[in-house]
């Protein structure tokens, strides 16, 4: 398949014809007991689009994992429109779907976010790459982010951010009605902080995110990062022909990829220009700059649009991981007193009671109850509740054969809360993580993906994660809004908060 799944007819056509078996069938081969698409269970299709499209469908979409696996096992199809997916929502048949991948694994990627690349002529990132083009980048980045020590030579960078942060929510406290200690949507805080903390590693430069007075153009990017979410789910819900008959949510998502391009492009620009400076008053063998992810593409030679098309999505990318995650991380804990006294005595104990601004990455990564907790937040909450593959090949899942081509959703957010994987799979249990219990089947909590396809930010992400939470820990006791109701999930493409997390940040 030449181009990533698209909720069109035309592809979908070609697309779910009746292919041939090929000649490998992944671990079982050709088998006359295997079964075809044709005899895996489902909803009809009128009950599937209620359920998309009624009670809020669309923002329950995690929830409609764990409804189908309870009503149909786990491997499901249904079919939207002309699209036919295949659900899998146990760990056992996620694995076996993706230790058959080919050397480039495809997925459903955004495909609307494609179309803006292609309409507006700018290069793809990461994100959005396919083919030989992604495993380009995949090769260049890997070493810049996925190494453990690459990640922890951006602890001093992260460290001032993480400082600021403190700060700011001292500031913060007390805004509005309510306790003097307390904060308001701390998930904005966050954002804000995901932000400062992602472009400091990438452009090496701060962009105010964390001040009192935000930057126009740095609001406006923070703004677009969270709209543009919402247009995409619209976006990837409707047809490309329907575009043209109701225009709101595809003008809406150019206008929000727009917006992040240009603010890309001018920091940018502005590293650049820097670079070409020093560049002509260096003597030869002169001292490095401050590394960051632009300074090693542009020595690496890579095109300006594509070092663009890339910080963009990676800036995107940076900031729901870090954001959400911390938000729930704190919700949980400020709920769990007990875990929280217990996860600040690991913290004091091992950095001492002051806990130095700049702790070492490698003394954070010996915390086993920080990690633990970090774990479950996202076993809890996966910032991306599902994934999905498009295999290259026929293969084998269970008793059944997936032709080439047929989209394959894997149902993360039901997998970890699996009760056969998870005992009490609602609780939050940091403790499952510590090896007093039996371990899950390792494919049941991905949080991060697996294989080739797996999130490249994920070092980063669990460094600035720890950092933030024993800075945050050693400051200040997280309690929780007097009299506020649970807060629940829902899908905006990613996991978020359903409302407002508002939280008391009380001086240590």
């Amino acid at each position: 398949m030449t181009q990533t799944v698209k909720f069109a007819s035309r592809v979908f056509n070609r697309v779910l014809g009746a292919p041939e078996l090929s000649a490998s069938l992944g671990s079982g081969g050709a088998n006359s007991a295997l079964r075809s698409l044709a005899d895996i269970p489902g909803p009809s299709t009128p009950s599937f689009l209620a359920e998309l499209f009624c009670k809020r469908g669309l923002s329950r979409l995690h929830e409609l994992q764990v409804q189908g696996a309870a009503r149909f096992g786990p491997v499901w199809l249904a079919n939207f429109g002309t699209v036919r997916t295949v659900y899998l929502a146990a760990p056992e048949l996620v694995e076996q779907l993706l230790r058959q991948e080919g050397p480039r694994p495809e997925r459903c990627s955004f495909s609307p976010w494609t179309e803006h690349r292609r309409h507006r002529q700018l290069a793809c990132g990461l994100l959005t790459a396919e083919g030989e083009e992604w495993q380009r980048l995949r090769t260049l980045l890997a070493p810049l982010l996925l190494r453990p020590q690459a990640a922890a030579s951006y602890a001093e960078t992260l460290g001032d951010v993480v400082h600021d942060l403190v700060r700011r929510l001292r500031r913060q406290r007390g805004r509005g009605a309510g306790p003097p200690a307390l904060v308001r949507d701390v998930a904005g805080e966050f954002y804000r902080f995901g932000l400062e903390g992602i472009a400091a590693v990438l452009l090496g430069s701060r962009l105010g995110c964390l001040e009192t007075e935000v930057p126009p153009d740095t609001e406006t990017f923070i703004r677009a990062v969270g709209s543009v979410f919402v247009s995409t789910l619209l976006t990837m819900a409707m047809p490309n022909w329907l575009h043209r008959l109701v225009p709101g949510p595809w003008g809406r998502l150019c206008r929000d990829w727009d917006q992040m391009f240009a603010f890309a492009q001018q920091h940018v620009e502005q590293r650049e220009a820097e670079m070409g400076m020093r560049n002509q008053g260096k003597p030869e063998g002169g001292t490095e700059p401050r590394a960051h992810l632009t300074y090693f593409l542009f020595r690496e030679k890579m095109p300006a649009p594509s070092i663009v098309g890339n910080v963009t999505e990676l800036l995107l990318a940076g900031v729901d991981t870090v954001s959400n995650t911390l938000s729930w991380a704190l919700y949980e804990l400020s709920r769990h007193p007990e875990v929280q006294t217990a996860l600040h005595s690991e913290i004091t104990a091992a950095l001492g009671p002051s806990s130095c601004a700049h702790p070492p990455a490698a003394a954070l990564s010996q915390l086993r109850l920080l990690k633990a907790v970090v774990k479950e937040v996202l076993r809890l909450y996966p910032v991306v509740p599902g994934n999905s593959r498009v295999p290259d090949r026929d293969i084998r899942v269970g008793d059944y054969i997936i032709p080439k081509n047929t989209l394959v959703s894997l149902c993360h957010y039901a997998t970890s809360r699996d009760p056969a994987q998870f005992p009490e799979p609602n609780s939050f249990r940091p403790a499952r993580w510590l090896g007093d219990n039996p371990a899950p089947h390792p494919f049941a909590s991905l949080p991060f993906g697996f294989g080739k396809r797996s999130c490249m930010g994920r070092r980063l992400a669990e460094l600035e994660l720890q950092m933030a939470l024993a800075q945050i820990l050693t400051h200040f006791e997280v309690q929780p809004e007097p009299g506020a109701a649970p807060v629940q999930p829902m899908t905006r493409t990613v996991l978020v908060p359903e409302r407002s997390i508002n939280l008391q940040f009380v001086d240590r």
